[in-house]
């Protein structure tokens, strides 16, 4: 199965230079704890509702703020022909519950999730896949 069947195909999007409000409004209309952030026409970062809290909020930052201030900058995605199966690897591996999906000319065409591959595919490979992504990493301290 390739990534295109499974991924959620209609996501909206935030603009780096949109506030930090703007981007809470379409994550509350849309029901997503996830945006892509485009400049130029192209994806330069996520940002998610912790990364508001986080590196928005926690910083001194209000509504005002402009998403490129909190948002990941190094962004992670997948090709929307990819095998379901290593892209859910990859997940794990890279740590991750979405992945914007990119077609061959690295446009914008959609997300996958963990609970789009749950819903659509396999629940049991998502579940290894999530089991995956909280392990700790390998040199991380141990949480008590």
């Amino acid at each position: 199965m390739q990534v295109r069947e499974v991924m959620s195909k209609n996501c909206r999007i935030v603009n780096a230079g949109d506030t930090l409000r703007k981007a809470a409004e379409i994550m509350t209309a849309e029901n997503v704890g996830i945006l892509p952030v485009t400049e130029n026409d192209r994806i330069v970062g996520m940002i998610s509702d912790r990364d508001i809290v986080t590196r928005g909020v926690a910083r001194g930052g209000d509504g005002k703020t402009r998403v490129r201030d909190a948002m990941t900058g190094h962004v992670k995605y997948c090709f929307d022909d990819a095998d379901l199966d290593d892209t859910l690897d990859n997940m794990a591996e890279i740590q991750v519950r979405r992945l914007p999906v990119m077609d061959r000319d690295k446009r914008l065409v959609g997300i996958v999730s963990l609970a789009d591959a749950a819903r659509y595919y396999s629940s049991d490979a998502a579940g290894t896949t999530y089991s995956g992504i909280v392990c700790p990493v390998e040199g991380e301290a141990e949480r008590h």
